[in-house]
């Protein structure tokens, strides 16, 4: 590795294809090609911010993967787990946009027959860091499943903390299903070993009512043997969280304009773990802070704050 990194993120990188407003992206035009995925997303917001960073993930030996690797070059973030596929394409993701700026994922595009490079992940020697951060959708596909759970393992060993982010995508594990269905019976239980390891895990307020029953942060962490940190997010309402002992909620923050809200919650993410050594509130502040700012333009890492621009905006706002 070239640096040590203080977080590893793990899983897809993508682009998402964001249809006009009130259109569809399958069809309508003019449509707008981002990259995202949230741990690449993660990735690029956290080496904005100034935080070392290394990205482990799979993209195809096309177009996109070049992007990709001119992006994280040009952001800093360590590539070395940074693997590409010759025979699978990288993926497209089909993001409808309503006038108001919400998303919804309905789709892909781009696949030849033999899946995306992101589901043929391999396994590999993880580095020590603070953190890996994962997310849900690797577990959709055997061998990307089997990749983050030896990532997992690896971490444990090396006592590195998992800070898991639930993201569920319902396309991810059938293209055809509802965007807005719950998981299956299947899914929670491929998610289970994930929930009983993560130190920190950020969450939408319907993925805990799905998963735990409650949208309560300290009830969460009580319900999980390891009593992780748990932050609950609920769009423009107000974010709970349980960190430790403290707990408490934090107002979304209202970007100066707001043009598209697709990767707010992994910019969250990025500011959360950026300023992890701060006190709780004071993190969860900061990455509230994030999350507003990277809705004032289109897709999830061109409009990332620096840390400078998010000071000033929370003297803003203060």
């Amino acid at each position: 590795m070239a640096l040590v990194p203080v977080v590893v993120c793990l899983g897809e990188a993508l682009i998402d294809r964001l249809g006009p407003p009130g259109g569809d992206p399958a069809v309508d035009r003019p449509v707008d090609d981002r990259l995202g995925g949230a741990p690449a997303n993660v990735a690029c917001g956290l080496a904005r911010l100034g935080t070392e960073v290394a990205f482990a993930g799979r993209l195809g030996q096309d177009a996109i993967g070049d992007a990709f690797s001119h992006l994280f070059a040009e952001r800093g973030v360590e590539t070395t787990l940074l693997q590409r596929d010759g025979e699978r394409p990288s993926r497209i993701v089909l993001v409808r946009r309503a006038r108001d700026g919400e998303r919804q994922f309905q789709g892909f595009a781009g696949d030849q027959g033999a899946g995306f490079a992101d589901q043929a992940l391999e396994p590999a020697p993880l580095p020590q860091a603070r953190w890996l951060l994962i997310g849900t959708l690797p577990l959709a596909t055997p061998a990307s499943a089997s990749a983050l759970l030896s990532a997992v393992h690896q971490a444990e060993s090396l006592g590195t903390a998992i800070a898991l982010d639930v993201n569920w995508r319902p396309t991810f594990w059938d293209a055809s299903a509802d965007p807005g269905a719950e998981p299956s019976a299947a899914a929670l239980a491929a998610m289970q070993p994930l929930l009983d390891r993560a130190a920190l895990i950020k969450l939408a307020r319907e993925e805990a009512l799905w998963l735990f029953n409650s949208d309560d942060p300290g009830a969460i962490q009580q319900a999980l043997p390891q009593r992780p940190d748990v932050v609950v997010t609920d769009g423009a309402a107000p974010v709970r969280w349980q960190l430790g002992a403290e707990s408490g909620e934090q107002f979304a923050f209202q970007p100066p304009t707001v043009v598209d809200t697709t990767g707010a919650g992994d910019a969250f993410t990025a500011g959360l773990l950026h300023r992890w050594s701060s006190p709780p509130q004071e993190r969860i502040r900061f990455a509230a802070a994030c999350g507003a700012l990277v809705c004032g333009g289109a897709g999830g890492i061109d409009p990332q704050p620096k840390e400078a621009q998010v000071e000033a905006f929370l003297g803003e706002v203060s």
